[in-house]
């Protein structure tokens, strides 16, 4: 249980650190860190690079877009496809952000062998089944569901 409370005093000191520094959640900053890597993202694109669901990336990105960070627009090769942007005010919230939690958990957990990645998720959906967690569903970190 240690290991899951330095986990999520982590992921608290961190967002109230980022909130307080940018005025934005650390999962806010995360999704905009991982769409600046790669322009004219979708949103399945981007729940893909953020490791979360398409829902729950639509509600942050709903955020930034009103806050605006990010831009919306009609992909010129699909026109059923919604591309995602960053805005020059969000390249300027980046500039001077620091790493977000998630942004640390993901590198950590991406140096880890496939097997051990594997094994983490399992056991860790294992366990919340047996806490009868396991129904939640997932949203990204310290994002309240609209």
């Amino acid at each position: 249980m240690d290991g899951l409370r330095k986990l999520v005093r982590g992921l608290r000191l961190g967002n109230s650190g980022i909130q307080r520094v940018t005025g934005f959640s650390a999962a806010q900053l995360f999704a905009l860190r991982q769409l600046s890597c790669r322009s004219g993202q979708s949103l399945s694109d981007l729940a893909a690079s953020t490791l979360t669901t398409q829902s729950s990336i639509s509600e942050v990105v709903s955020r930034l877009v009103d806050a605006g960070l990010v831009s919306k627009k009609i992909a010129a090769s699909d026109h059923r496809r919604t591309e995602l942007e960053v805005t020059n005010r969000a390249r300027a919230v980046l500039a001077t952000a620091p790493e977000t939690p998630q942004e640390r958990m993901l590198a950590g957990l991406l140096s880890l062998a496939p097997r051990k990645q594997e094994l983490l998720a399992e056991s860790i959906e294992e366990w919340l089944e047996a806490s009868q967690l396991g129904g939640i569903e997932p949203t990204m970190f310290f994002e309240d569901p609209c």
